[in-house]
């Protein structure tokens, strides 16, 4: 019923940036809040920023706030992440994922849809 592929992913040097894309298709229009989380090997999945699909506000953790930019075209029904000034502890593989819900964003069971993940590389 819906898909999401994320892209963009890659091996970048610490410092420098990436933007990941979540494209979506499908039955979607149920889906109010999408989000990016990530999970490195060993560690549980973690969040790392959401957007309201419509109004566009925006939430996220403390570990990239100020680096990276969740954003979204809703023509295109495309999610965004740009992340600048990348750090190794930023490498995990990244899930995009929509939620029916509008509350508990950070939390990763409130989401229903996700993505296959694309990995990001943070080289020191």
């Amino acid at each position: 019923q819906v898909q999401l592929v994320e892209s963009g992913g890659g091996l970048v040097q610490a410092g420098g940036s990436l933007r990941l894309s979540c494209a979506a298709s499908g039955r979607t229009f149920s889906d109010f809040m999408r989000g990016w989380f990530r999970q490195a090997p060993g560690k549980e999945r973690e969040f790392v920023a959401a957007i309201k699909w419509i109004g566009g506000s925006t939430y996220y953790s403390d570990s990239v706030k100020g680096r990276f930019t969740i954003s979204r075209d809703n023509a295109k029904n495309t999610l965004y992440l740009q992340m600048n000034s990348l750090k190794p502890e930023d490498t995990a593989v990244y899930y995009c994922a929509a939620s029916r819900g509008l509350g508990l964003v950070t939390t990763a069971s409130q989401y229903n849809n996700w993505g296959q993940g694309t990995q990001v590389t943070v080289s020191s």
